[in-house]
């Protein structure tokens, strides 16, 4: 049993970014969704029959999505790492996640999708490119020159 769930803080958009993320990865399952009612209307502003917590799982891990309100953004101190066997896999993983987001990607790999969450777009073998102190320097210097990362480019600075 997991005995710790990450929680994202949506403004309103909870569900909609459940259902975005879902249709980006296709093992995500909605687990369970609390919606608002009548009670504490006064405090929370939320129209009656809008999700609260949206329960789900992605990956084997699992997630809370909350409309908490405008209080609180995201920001990049926290990122989510999307490990990657093929180019073909970034790339989808990358096309669908900025869809919407912020158009000026981050380097190394990083993003932002449109709920302004963080997302690091990475190779699985990136941490064996990055071995050996004269490869683990060219790899590094590659690496900062790139937005969305390119394995084959990766692979050949590390061959020298």
């Amino acid at each position: 049993m997991q005995s710790i769930t990450p929680c994202l803080w949506f403004d309103n958009n909870a569900e909609e970014a459940v259902n975005f993320y879902a249709s980006i990865f296709e093992d995500l399952k909605i687990l369970k969704v609390s919606r608002f009612g009548e009670a504490g209307f006064e405090l929370h502003g939320k129209k009656p029959g809008t999700a609260m917590t949206i329960e789900f799982e992605l990956k084997g891990q699992k997630f809370t999505a909350l409309n908490g309100g405008p209080m609180f953004k995201f920001t990049e101190a926290i990122s989510f790492q999307v490990g990657c066997d093929t180019q073909e896999e970034i790339d989808r993983y990358w096309d669908k996640l900025t869809e919407g987001g912020d158009p000026n990607a981050q380097q190394c790999g990083w993003l932002k999708d449109k709920f302004g969450l963080s997302w690091q777009i990475v190779p699985n073998v990136l941490g064996d490119l990055m071995t050996g102190s004269d490869a683990q320097e060219r790899v590094m210097e590659a690496l900062l020159q790139m937005k969305k990362l390119d394995i084959e480019a990766l692979k050949k600075a590390h061959a020298g």
